[in-house]
């Protein structure tokens, strides 16, 4: 039995890229009949895990034991192996998409080839005289015995084909993508050149053999932990995007969620008839809770809005040199807070403003017109906007209203 020290090189990827499956396992659930890629890059991570985890020397023992033939576990996990190289190439031919008919007649052309390569594993095996356990040298061990010679050598040239191929093809790619795919993808062609500084680490060893000379320690000491390099920027490049992506919408919400509190505090006391929800709810609920609590309160202050005081507070903000859309939303602003300042005093509101939405149309791109106003900027302007706070100070203090937590 080999040493506990042998296994991280092994464990570490494993339990990598099981977790980049179980992070992608809902969408593949959700996805699986319908998307190919989805497919793809689920039996990629899957077979990625199973390399690593069958690839333990201890496994490779206990497989030897358990079917009673000297190294059976060899043709196994390069089995494996194939097929996760498979896989590599069609995710690559899924992702760069193109004619489905095309598609589908190179996806047919990998399966068959690759389908061969393990048939031919499997052959040369059976051929091989192989009496000696071997579980972390067999490369070098019978890099010179008849059929097992080109057992080794048809599983590295396989290997090392699809991560070539599937390198030049992802690099390629890079140049058409931005943001976290692109960052994922830079992972991939990182990983997959480092699976081929490993099949040259491997090849190296084998044919020093083949020249008398021992280069072991390259396949047993430096391939491994080549491998469990390669698992981690293959796993990291498949969990970035996706998990970048979330992180991102989920930080945009936060800060929306955050920026749109003075607005909700302006409008605090209203009849909205929004309902709380409990504090552990999605942020993507909750944003949308405040939003639509926002709307609400402006439809509410749509009788109480003031075209002319819109207007004089556009003028003020364009004369401090604001921007455009930033002086629309300080404007907005403005209303607002003249809006709840006549509705808290009791201030009729113009009749003609409950003529229907064609009326209200009328008035302007004023908050709860037809043209609704940019919420999160508004908000912005209600708590640091000079025009407003000078709106305040010449309308007198403010009412007193009820805090609203971030």
């Amino acid at each position: 039995m080999t040493s506990d020290k042998y296994y991280i090189p092994f464990l570490i990827p494993a339990l990598i890229l099981t977790l980049a499956f179980a992070i992608r396992l809902p969408v593949i659930m959700r996805f699986w009949r319908i998307d190919p890629n989805v497919r793809s890059v689920g039996g990629l991570l899957l077979l990625g895990s199973a390399v690593f985890y069958f690839g333990r020397p201890s496994m490779l023992a206990r497989m030897n034991r358990t079917t009673g033939v000297p190294n059976f576990a060899a043709p196994l996990l390069y089995s494996l192996l194939t097929m996760f190289c498979a896989s590599c190439l069609i995710m690559i031919i899924h992702w760069r998409g193109g004619d489905p008919r095309r598609v589908r007649r190179t996806n047919w052309t990998i399966g068959t080839v690759y389908a061969a390569v393990v048939t031919g594993l499997w052959t040369t095996f059976s051929f091989a005289d192989v009496p000696v356990e071997r579980l972390r040298d067999l490369d070098t061990y019978y890099a010179n015995t008849p059929w097992m010679r080109e057992h080794i050598l048809l599983y590295l040239g396989a290997h090392s084909a699809a991560c070539l191929i599937t390198a030049v093809v992802t690099w390629a790619w890079l140049r058409e993508v931005s943001g976290w795919l692109r960052a994922g993808l830079v992972l991939l062609v990182v990983g997959f050149i480092l699976n081929l500084c490993f099949d040259t680490v491997k090849l190296t060893a084998v044919v020093a053999r083949w020249t008398g000379h021992d280069l072991d320690w390259l396949s047993t000491y430096v391939a491994p932990p080549i491998a469990a390099v390669c698992a981690l920027f293959i796993a990291v490049g498949f969990i970035l995007p996706h998990a970048g992506e979330a992180l991102q919408g989920l930080w945009t919400d936060y800060r929306q969620y955050r920026s749109l509190a003075p607005f909700v505090r302006e409008l605090a006391g209203l009849d909205t008839g929004s309902l709380r929800l409990p504090r552990r709810s999605p942020m993507s609920r909750r944003l949308v809770q405040r939003r639509t609590q926002i709307s609400d309160g402006l439809l509410r202050l749509q009788p109480y809005m003031d075209p002319e005081v819109r207007s004089r507070a556009l003028a003020q903000a364009l004369a401090r040199d604001e921007a455009p859309a930033q002086a629309a939303a300080t404007a907005d602003a403005v209303a607002v807070v003249a809006a709840v300042r006549s509705l808290r005093l009791g201030v009729e509101p113009d009749p003609g403003t409950d003529a229907g939405p064609d009326a209200a149309a009328d008035r302007g791109p004023a908050p709860g017109s037809d043209r609704a106003p940019d919420l999160v900027a508004v908000s912005r302007a209600l708590r640091r906007s000079p025009v407003v706070t000078s709106f305040r100070a010449r309308s007198g203090p403010p009412d007193p209203a009820e805090s609203v937590s971030p």
